[in-house]
């Protein structure tokens, strides 16, 4: 099946977690320094002050082929134009997503912000599809404490690069209960701590269902794309007396 904005089955992370019981859909758009009508415009409004850009996924895996990219500054591209014929695109993709999961008995469900971070609760998009579960990776740190829509699922996403950044993170993740992601780096999930800044961590490339777990821990995330040469704190590494990262 074809969609205008969404794609499924196409990740390597999320085709994990699809199968019997859950499917599904991203959007993938430009992060950052998209240049359209004279302006340079950003998706991602925290990729600076994170210091996420270098080591994006936007990178990883498809991403460094030259069509799907083009694809995806297309999408950011009708974003950037018109906001309200964006999301009547959208809409109509995941109605059409929505009816064909639930008709062969599977859950549906979407990551709006594949490559981006857009507050979509402010478009009313999950209200309008109670069926689905939405979830997104997020370094708005202030939408972990907004009153989100019941099918709508944050995990925070962690920087080392700046440290009052990193510290409102963990600080939120007491504050809310959201958990934080980490991009570790290591070559597998069996090199990850066993804790982190005081947080059980979890194996979060197992799957990309984020929403299925348990609260108040760190997900944790092997380096992939750019990312595996990143140094700017965004990716955690371990020091020499066995502490991770930056802060320790």
């Amino acid at each position: 099946m074809t969609y205008n904005l969404i794609s499924v089955g196409n990740n390597a992370k999320t085709v994990k977690g699809d199968g019997s019981e859950f499917l599904t859909a991203i959007t993938y758009m430009k992060p950052e320094k998209t240049v359209y009508k004279g302006n340079v415009h950003n998706l991602c409004p925290m990729a600076g002050k994170a210091g996420c850009a270098e080591g994006c996924l936007y990178t990883a895996g498809r991403g460094v082929m030259s069509n799907v990219q083009a694809g995806r500054l297309r999408k950011t591209e009708l974003f950037l134009e018109s906001r309200t014929n964006f999301m009547n695109v959208l809409k109509t993709d995941i109605t059409t997503f929505t009816r064909r999961a639930i008709a062969n008995g599977i859950q549906p469900c979407v990551r709006l912000n594949g490559t981006s971070d857009i507050q979509f609760e402010k478009y009313d998009i999950m209200e309008q599809f109670p069926a689905v579960q939405f979830y997104d990776y997020t370094k708005i740190v202030k939408r972990a404490y907004k009153k989100l829509p019941d099918n709508y699922h944050l995990t925070l996403s962690y920087s080392e690069a700046n440290p009052d950044y990193a510290n409102e993170v963990r600080q939120a993740v007491d504050d809310t209960g959201v958990n934080m992601a980490v991009v570790f780096g290591v070559k597998s999930a069996d090199d990850f701590p066993a804790t982190f800044r005081g947080l059980p961590v979890i194996n979060g490339d197992k799957d990309d269902l984020r929403f299925l777990d348990r609260t108040h821990c760190v997900v944790g995330l092997v380096a992939k794309g750019k990312a595996k040469n990143d140094t700017s704190g965004f990716v955690v590494h371990p020091n020499e007396d066995g502490t991770w990262g930056r802060l320790a």
